[in-house]
């Protein structure tokens, strides 16, 4: 197999001078290239023949370019030109890989853009090598690289080998998860997933789920079955006879930590609930909701006629990575007979850990879970799942349709997993899980997890002790919450509002250099830095090395003259 060139070349070449869009970053040979179709003798037999572009093709030549065409199609007869391009491709991102030494290269959003409308779409190039070398500049030299150890932001994981060779197969068979006729196997595979993540949470032989595109999707699919439960109970009262969904919405309340993903404030208003429909419950200085402010928002908002309709915990808060007490806001929950959701997308993959598998036990006594395996799981993009304990309520989201899935379908008991889903159309993305689970099995994944949280850990010492950085929390699983605040040259600190000015500064800096990437947030109203780790890999001294650039960054920034910058100012003394 022939390595592809080295692209890695560096940036100077766009002249900033000019703008840059002013340089043509393409092959100096595709103006040729560009000039031939999908089949270079099909285009120009169709100039011939008209004296225009396709078109404007006659018949003759709509069939040759047809013709043509069809041999892009994946078939039994295209087979071996399909191993070929698709190796192309392989080959394309291992060699990159092989030869990237740092996370990002710092590439902005205009130069991207600049390139990207460079390339006419009106013009196909000659061949597959020739459109992978044109990718190498709109996409894979300046794509983010999650399985570098210096990337240190959000939560991507890098993904197992495995999982890609299911990518590979799931994306070549194309399966439509929505219809047992559009799936077969791939249906049973996909349950029997759902039923061993199920066992893992504790949900019960009555429990069931459906794979979903990501933590939001499933989140939506939670709250909307949470919903209509709803719903359907208030319509058993004979004085809400008649009465429209919009009226029978207008005093439902979901009550989620202050510190709960973005998602459940969304779903709310995508259901109709609206964004003050979310109630935000405190949470104890551990970052974990507040089983007594639960509590009292509950029995406020009960006294104040309105009906809690679901309470959310989070099992692995975004920023802290804080589990809730699960149990203890279950039994509220039940009390006030609301449903209860767990938002596990970040911490689900604690169902496989070998050492922090207990922070899950409350899970047994959720009405839903949502899971992200391709968070925690080390899966690519997407694979997330929603479990539910009481198969039945997804009938909340079931519609039949004569042309798809109907009604004497599931009479018949014929497996259409779109009466279980939010969306129609759907990929096999469980199968990723399934060749992971198959191949490398589900200790090996949790020790991976481990890894990384004990290296949350460790990296948590480290800040704890270097008086220049200061911490927002002890780590819970593998997030840093941290901020540069160091002590001046006269020994006082830099001040709080000199903090905020100074570290999304640093960030961009250090993300500007593509030598790190790190996330950003913010605590209380005040500007802080993020590590989220979970690269099994990384280690103590990859971290630390981010920390160096983080503090160079920092000391070079305040030593600039920068107009405006508040960063001297000083508001303690160093003790």
């Amino acid at each position: 197999m022939t390595l592809l060139p080295d692209v890695d070349e560096p940036r100077a070449d766009f002249d900033a001078g000019t703008g840059p869009c002013a340089q043509n970053t393409s092959d100096p040979n595709t103006s040729d290239r560009n000039s031939a179709a999908l089949n270079p003798s099909a285009r120009n037999l169709a100039a011939q023949t008209t004296g225009q572009e396709p078109s404007g093709l006659d018949f003759g030549s709509g069939v040759e370019l047809a013709l043509a065409a069809s041999n892009q199609l994946f078939n039994a007869r295209n087979a071996p030109r399909y191993v070929a391009q698709v190796l192309q491709g392989v080959n394309a991102v291992a060699t990159k890989v092989e030869r990237t030494s740092q996370p990002f290269t710092g590439v902005g959003p205009a130069e991207m853009k600049c390139r990207v409308e460079a390339v006419d779409l009106e013009r196909p190039l000659p061949d597959t090598a020739a459109a992978l070398e044109e990718l190498q500049h709109t996409y894979l030299r300046d794509a983010v690289y999650f399985h570098d150890a210096k990337y240190a932001a959000h939560l991507n994981c890098p993904v197992v080998i495995p999982a890609l060779v299911g990518e590979a197969v799931l994306s070549a068979v194309n399966s439509s998860m929505d219809t047992w006729d559009q799936s077969a196997g791939a249906t049973m595979i996909e349950r029997r997933l759902i039923d061993w993540t199920a066992e893992r949470l504790g949900l019960g032989h009555d429990a069931d789920g459906v794979f979903t595109s990501g933590g939001s999707q499933s989140n939506l699919q939670a709250l909307l079955i949470a919903r209509n439960h709803a719903v359907a109970r208030l319509r058993q009262d004979p004085a809400n006879e008649g009465l429209r969904l919009p009226l029978l919405l207008e005093k439902l309340r979901i009550f989620t930590s202050v510190d709960s993903h973005f998602s459940i404030q969304k779903s709310a208003s995508m259901l109709g609930l609206g964004f003050d429909a979310v109630v935000s419950v405190a949470c104890a200085a551990d970052h974990r909701m507040d089983p007594a402010a639960l509590a009292s928002a509950l029995a406020t908002a009960h006294d104040d006629g309105l009906i809690p309709m679901t309470v959310v915990g989070t099992a692995g808060t975004t920023d802290f990575g804080a589990v809730d007490p699960l149990a203890e806001l279950a039994a509220l929950a039940g009390a006030y007979g609301a449903w209860f959701h767990v938002d596990a997308a970040y911490g689900g993959g604690l169902m496989v850990s070998n050492r922090h598998r207990h922070l899950l036990d409350g899970t047994r006594l959720a009405d839903s879970v949502t899971v992200d395996f391709h968070k925690t799981f080390f899966q690519p993009v997407s694979s997330s799942a929603l479990l539910v304990r009481e198969g039945a309520m997804l009938r909340h989201v079931t519609y039949y349709a004569d042309y798809l899935n109907p009604e004497t379908a599931a009479r018949a008991e014929i497996p259409n997993q779109v009466d279980k889903s939010i969306q129609t159309t759907r990929r096999f993305d469980a199968l990723k899980l399934w060749l992971t689970l198959r191949i490398m099995g589900a200790a090996a994944v949790g020790a991976l997890l481990d890894e990384a949280i004990d290296l949350a850990a460790r990296v948590g010492s480290v800040l704890a002790a270097d008086d220049d950085f200061e911490l927002a929390a002890e780590p819970q699983l593998s997030t840093l919450v941290f901020r540069y605040r160091p002590v001046l040259a006269d020994g006082t600190r830099l001040s709080e509002d000199g903090a905020d000015e100074l570290n999304p500064a640093i960030r961009a800096a250090v993300f500007a250099s593509g030598q790190a990437v790190v996330a950003g947030t913010k605590v209380a109203g005040r500007h802080y830095l993020k590590f989220t780790l979970l690269n099994a890999e990384a280690t103590l001294e990859d971290i630390s090395e981010i920390i160096g650039l983080l503090r160079s960054s920092g000391e070079s920034l305040l030593d600039a003259d920068l107009p405006g910058a508040v960063f001297p100012a000083r508001t303690e003394t160093h003790a």
